[in-house]
């Protein structure tokens, strides 16, 4: 068998691996997804109805001193904990990584085979 076709089939090899690699990655990044959109999911139903009851409270208690302040401090108090929310969503779209291991053997197999080529 030639040098060109024994480095071929190592080389389809090697991509075959790579691909069962990013495939067995790609499904655990979908179940991971998947379980962490219900968590978030489940946490924005129930501090949603926390909100609403704690906002109705506070109404409540303090309707005959002044509803109005009330009310502004919980808008301001919502709309700081939406800001911080959403900054800490951007932040980690930012550092987040797609498919880190699969990049990484890509990698040593580019490196690989620059030494091969040499």
């Amino acid at each position: 068998m030639s040098l060109s076709r024994r480095v071929l089939k190592q080389l389809l090899t090697i991509g075959f691996g790579r691909l069962e690699l990013l495939s067995v990655e790609l499904q655990e990044e979908r179940e991971r997804l998947m379980f962490a959109l219900l968590l978030a999911l489940c946490a924005a139903v129930f501090g949603l109805l926390a909100g609403i009851v704690l906002t109705l409270l506070l109404v409540v208690l303090t309707w005959d001193r002044s509803p109005a302040i009330t009310l502004a401090v919980l808008l301001v108090t919502y709309a700081g904990a939406g800001l911080v929310a959403y900054r800490r969503l951007i932040r980690l779209q930012r550092e987040s990584k797609l498919l880190p291991a699969t990049m990484e053997q890509l990698q040593k197999d580019r490196q690989c085979i620059d030494q091969i080529i040499r």
